[in-house]
């Protein structure tokens, strides 16, 4: 069994990027070319002594692109701010939202059939685990 080191530096794995962007609208030509290659790591992590990685389970994020099993990349080194989306505990139980400072404290959910978290001692009972910087999501 394979043991990993927070610490440990990830190996680059440069994947390749095309220069062309793809419409999600009309179809377009592809290019032969690519403007360079990618690493997920780069991209997706800035701080990797500060990084975790959740899956997500329920429907409360969707509006933000949050889905049933989707892989989020947080960063515990970010201060969260107004707006947003931070893994949280309240009371003991961890919830993925996006963090509302005014009018008043609350964890909004990206999902209109579900309430918010209104926080009513502005606060003082939420518990922030990181701030929510990618949403990893597969097609199927």
């Amino acid at each position: 069994m394979k043991t990993y080191s927070a610490n440990a530096e990830p190996a680059k794995l440069l994947i390749p990027l095309f220069q062309d962007k793809v419409p999600a609208g009309f179809p377009s030509p592809a290019q032969d070319y690519i403007e360079k290659g990618l690493d997920l790591n780069e991209l997706c992590i800035r701080h990797p002594a500060a990084t975790y990685f959740v899956m997500a389970t329920g429907m409360s994020m969707v509006d933000a692109g949050i889905y049933e099993g989707s892989l989020l990349v947080v960063d515990r080194s970010l201060q969260a701010k107004h707006g947003d989306i931070i893994i949280a505990a309240l009371a003991g139980e961890y919830t993925v939202k996006r963090l509302c400072t005014h009018p008043v404290v609350q964890l909004m959910p990206m999902n209109p059939d579900f309430p918010p978290i209104v926080l009513h001692d502005g606060g003082g009972d939420l518990e922030v685990f990181g701030v929510v910087t990618f949403s990893i999501n597969g097609l199927q």
